[in-house]
């Protein structure tokens, strides 16, 4: 099969699509013939290696961990799912032809591929960081960054469950988080002060990683009420860097429920074959995504 692997850290232009051993489902596992992955921060972050501390990567090593596709291959001790059936879910090595998924569900009807693998993690860490921002029905939640794929799934849990949303993004994305049920406002000069203006806040989401924590900080007033997912410095204003990974079963089982109930839609801003998934990974780190960017196998 073909895969998109790397050999050394490095800038986008070490990924190489390659040829590799199919991977084949142990217990608890599946196997799918992919039809698009996800691309997320985590990818290209991985791929310069800077999660090495924390997270060592062997390597040669491959790229991606969330896909859509047709199951091919049921592992030992797996149920409720047959070969044919059309999943999502999260796995590793997930830029390739075959990939092997530890976590997924049924893709709901009327849901393309190419959208079902734009959901697994981000579901999976806006549900995370909503629940460790501690953040209640009535109160606000400032989410910085909102307008990309976390940020967009963040946005409409939030409302669902009651909770008011401020969201800052740029200029172009004001209407787009306003379509999304928040208050919108550009970051920038004076940002902190136009947050101001539209209510107090109880807790904020660092999404972005744009250096703004100890703004953050200032407008809930307690560290603990902050989280981020993109600043590593964080925890050196008390604020919690959340990097590990909850109950993904669980989460694609809310995000099924949220999409056949039309609570949550997350739009794809671009698909990318998958001789160009350095392309996507320099279009990811550029920021400014309006939902969601995915290769298509």
């Amino acid at each position: 099969m073909k895969r998109v692997s790397f050999a050394e850290f490095g800038d986008p232009d070490v990924l190489r699509l390659e040829g590799a051993e199919e991977p084949h489902a142990g217990p608890g596992q599946i196997r799918i013939a992919v039809r698009a992955a996800g691309v997320n921060p985590v990818d290209w972050r991985i791929r310069e290696g800077q999660f090495q501390k924390v997270r060592p990567v062997v390597l040669p090593a491959g790229v991606g961990q969330d896909a859509s596709g047709v199951v091919d291959e049921v592992g030992e001790g797996v149920e409720g799912v047959e070969v044919g059936d059309h999943v999502f879910g999260r796995g590793s090595s997930t830029y390739a032809e075959f990939a092997v998924l530890s976590a997924w569900a049924r893709m709901p009807e009327g849901l393309t591929f190419e959208e079902a693998a734009g959901y697994p993690s981000v579901v999976e860490t806006a549900l995370r960081i909503i629940r460790q921002a501690g953040v209640q029905p009535g109160q606000t939640l400032l989410v910085s960054g909102a307008s990309g794929g976390v940020g967009s799934t963040v946005l409409q849990i939030a409302r669902d469950r009651g909770i008011t949303v401020i969201g800052t993004a740029g200029a172009a994305n004001q209407d787009y988080l306003r379509s999304l049920g928040a208050l919108a406002t550009t970051y920038g000069e004076g940002w902190v002060k136009r947050v101001q203006q539209l209510g107090h806040v109880d807790a904020a989401l660092d999404l972005a990683g744009s250096g703004v924590i100890r703004e953050l900080v200032e407008l809930t007033g307690d560290p603990q009420k902050v989280i981020s997912i993109a600043d590593l410095d964080a925890p050196e204003f008390g604020v919690r860097f959340s990097g590990v990974t909850g109950n993904v079963p669980e989460a694609l089982a809310e995000a099924v429920g949220l999409i056949v109930r039309g609570k949550l839609h997350i739009p794809v801003e671009k698909l990318y074959p998958l001789a160009e998934a350095a392309a996507a990974h320099i279009d990811s780190r550029a920021g400014h995504t309006r939902g969601r960017r995915v290769i298509v196998v």
